[in-house]
């Protein structure tokens, strides 16, 4: 489904959505968290909806990865949502960075700003919608005789 050359650069709408989604995140945890009352509640809008963008996000990699498999890759639950062996360093990278900073907002706010804890399930998700996009999975065996 991709050339393993160029999917280094494949992608950059998504892991752009990562980053933007981590400073929206930190824009309304940190005030939140800060006792800045008038951000209370849009903290908890934002990190719900971020939260309902990664089921999303989950399901339509499920669904892409399910269609590559029945192509006959063989796509694993590791190399589709935690991006090893599938994706290039940089990317892996980009992810990891992404995944560590939103983690990173969340701790730190979590006494105050509660419903951000469900964020650090966004980067997941957008990294098993760039595996199931842009991937490279290895080839499904055919099933052995006994």
């Amino acid at each position: 489904m991709s050339d393993p050359a160029t999917s280094a650069h494949a992608g950059r709408g998504i892991i752009g959505f990562g980053w933007v989604a981590n400073a929206l995140f930190l824009v309304t945890a940190v005030p939140a968290a800060a006792g800045l009352d008038a951000f209370g509640g849009v903290s908890v809008a934002v990190a719900l909806v971020l939260f309902f963008v990664s089921i999303g996000a989950f399901a339509y990699a499920f669904v892409l990865a399910a269609a590559r498999s029945a192509n006959g890759d063989n796509v694993a639950v590791a190399n589709l949502f935690f991006l090893q062996g599938s994706a290039p360093r940089p990317v892996q990278y980009q992810f990891l960075a992404i995944f560590g900073v939103c983690l990173l907002i969340a701790v730190a706010t979590v006494v105050w700003a509660p419903f951000g804890f469900l964020v650090p399930m966004l980067p997941i998700g957008l990294a098993g919608v760039w595996a199931a996009r842009y991937g490279v999975f290895p080839p499904r065996l055919p099933p052995t005789r006994r």
